[in-house]
C-alpha cells in the first residue's frame, strides 16, 4: 500500500557549500548525483518540487580576489553563481529523465527563463521541477530569504533546509558534542536565540505566512522521503 505524501508542494533550500562535496569550492560531480537522485525519489513521489541553491561554493572561491569589490557588485556575483548552481542541478535531474526549468530573477533569456510566478505554479503542477536562480534580483537579500519568498508565491506547503548536519541544535554540534538536537521549535524562539540556521528576515516571513520549516541532514540517504512519508526527521520550526 502507497503512502500519501504528508507534503504536496515542497521548497527545498540547499546551500552552495553542499554542492562542494570534500572539495574546498566549485561543483564536486559525485555530490550533484547524490543529491539529485535524493530529489528524483522525492518526484517519484508526486511531490511537486521548487528548489533554491545558494552560491558560496563559487563565490567563496572568488573571495581572494575580491578585495575592493563593493557590498552591491558583490551580491550580484553570488546571485550569478546560484544560476551557475542551478544550471548544473538542472542537467543532474535531467539525465535521470526529470522534466526541469529554470527561472532566475535576473533576465538572461538565453539560458533561462525570466521568473514569472503563475508560469512557476503552472511547471510544478505539470510534474516539472523547478529551479530558482539569481536570488531575488536585488541585493542585500540571503538566499534564505529567496527561499521564503519562492515559497510563499508558489503556495509551498513547508521549506525544507538541507544542511550537513541532523538538524538545530542548542549549539554548535560540530564543536560541541554534548549538543542537544532541538525536534520542535516556534518562529518567535528561532528569532529570539538568533538562531544561525536561517536569517531573521527568512524565519520573520515564515512566521508571518505561517510556512513550517525543516530543517534536516541532507546528506543521509532517503532523509528526504522519510520527512514526506510523515516520519520524524530533523528539527521543525512552527507556530
Amino acid at each position: 500500500m502507497e503512502i500519501e505524501p504528508k507534503y504536496r508542494r515542497v521548497l527545498l533550500k540547499l546551500s552552495g557549500e553542499a554542492l562542494m562535496g570534500e572539495g574546498m569550492f566549485g561543483i564536486d560531480p559525485s555530490a550533484l548525483k547524490f543529491f539529485a537522485n535524493e530529489v528524483f525519489e522525492l518526484h517519484k513521489l508526486g511531490v511537486q518540487i521548487g528548489i533554491v541553491i545558494g552560491g558560496g561554493n563559487i563565490f567563496r572561491g572568488l573571495q581572494s580576489a575580491a578585495k575592493g569589490i563593493d557590498k552591491v557588485s558583490g551580491d550580484y556575483m553570488g546571485m550569478l553563481a546560484t544560476v551557475i548552481n542551478c544550471l548544473a542541478f538542472q542537467c543532474a535531474l535531467e539525465e535521470l529523465g526529470i522534466e526541469t526549468r529554470l527561472q532566475t530573477a535576473i533576465t538572461m533569456t538565453s539560458v533561462a527563463e525570466p521568473y514569472i510566478r503563475r508560469k512557476a505554479i503552472r511547471h510544478l503542477e505539470k510534474g516539472r521541477i523547478v529551479l530558482f536562480g539569481g536570488g531575488t534580483g536585488l541585493p542585500n537579500f540571503t538566499t534564505d530569504t529567496t527561499a521564503v519568498l519562492r515559497a510563499i508565491d508558489i503556495g509551498a506547503d513547508i521549506i525544507i533546509k538541507g544542511t550537513k548536519v541532523d538538524g538545530i541544535f542548542d549549539s554548535d554540534p560540530m564543536k560541541n558534542p554534548e549538543a542537544k538536537l532541538l525536534k520542535l521549535l516556534t518562529y518567535n524562539e528561532a528569532i529570539i536565540h538568533n538562531l544561525a540556521i536561517m536569517d531573521q528576515t527568512a524565519f520573520t516571513l515564515c512566521r508571518d505566512h505561517n510556512i513550517p520549516i525543516v530543517v534536516l541532514n541532507i546528506n543521509k540517504k532517503g532523509n528526504l522521503v522519510r520527512l514526506i512519508k510523515g516520519e520524524s526527521v530533523g528539527s521543525i520550526v512552527t507556530n
